[in-house]
């Protein structure tokens, strides 16, 4: 009878123990799920998102596009705030022919114009024809812009630079002069008139070439497609 009990003791033990030995490799052993931030795993990504129709091998072919664009808008702002300041400069003297020609004031306040500023009103022809290239991309009115500025803005300036000389060498050597804008000599004005203008003809002539440049490259682009 004693040694039935102690063998049913010893064995109520050995199972307790087994069973918590057990118990402990289960904890022992549970998987652990590793954590992954999803920051660094789009990071290490090298895919990407892209734009949609392409695989991102014409990669360069668009960046060219954009600089060209780019480029294009800087060029066309240049050029229309240099057919403004010629708006200005036209109005002034077509204001100065149109009183002159209406008798509107004395000829001693605002003298007559010189025979180079009547052609030089054609040069708002151009400047017109530039307005009218630049929304739409046209090259044919680019071009008759460029054309026309040579003939009906640069041409006048260049006749009249050699109109007023012997006035402007008669003021220089004498100090006298004969006609006058509001109290100033008018060949020192109109001098300066021409010095302003020239500077702007030219660099509407200069940005309108560098922007003929860029159209023609975008359309040959275009046509390789």
């Amino acid at each position: 009878m004693r040694m039935s009990g102690y063998v049913r003791v010893s064995w109520t033990c050995l199972c307790a123990r087994h069973k918590l030995k057990s118990d402990r490799e289960q904890l022992s052993f549970r998987p652990v799920t590793p954590r992954v931030k999803q920051g660094r795993t789009a990071m290490a990504s090298r895919a990407g998102p892209r734009a949609t129709g392409t695989d991102g091998s014409d990669f360069e072919h668009r960046e060219r596009v954009a600089s060209h664009y780019q480029m294009s808008v800087a060029l066309k702002s240049e050029i229309r705030k240099l057919n403004i300041v010629h708006l200005l400069v036209w109005v002034l003297m077509a204001a100065q022919v149109t009183v002159s020609q209406l008798s509107l004031v004395s000829h001693k306040m605002i003298a007559s114009p010189y025979q180079w500023e009547y052609p030089y009103l054609l040069s708002v022809i151009p400047t017109a024809f530039s307005f009218m290239a630049l929304p739409r991309n046209n090259i044919s009115y680019l071009v008759i812009s460029m054309i026309s500025a040579g003939l009906f803005s640069v041409a006048p300036l260049i006749y009249g630079s050699m109109e007023m000389f012997p006035f402007a060498q008669q003021l220089y050597r004498h100090g006298k002069a004969y006609r006058f804008i509001f109290g100033f000599s008018a060949v020192s004005v109109m001098y300066l008139v021409i010095v302003i203008s020239v500077q702007v003809h030219g660099w509407q002539i200069y940005y309108s070439k560098k922007l003929l440049d860029q159209w023609f490259t975008s359309t040959q682009e275009k046509k390789k497609k």
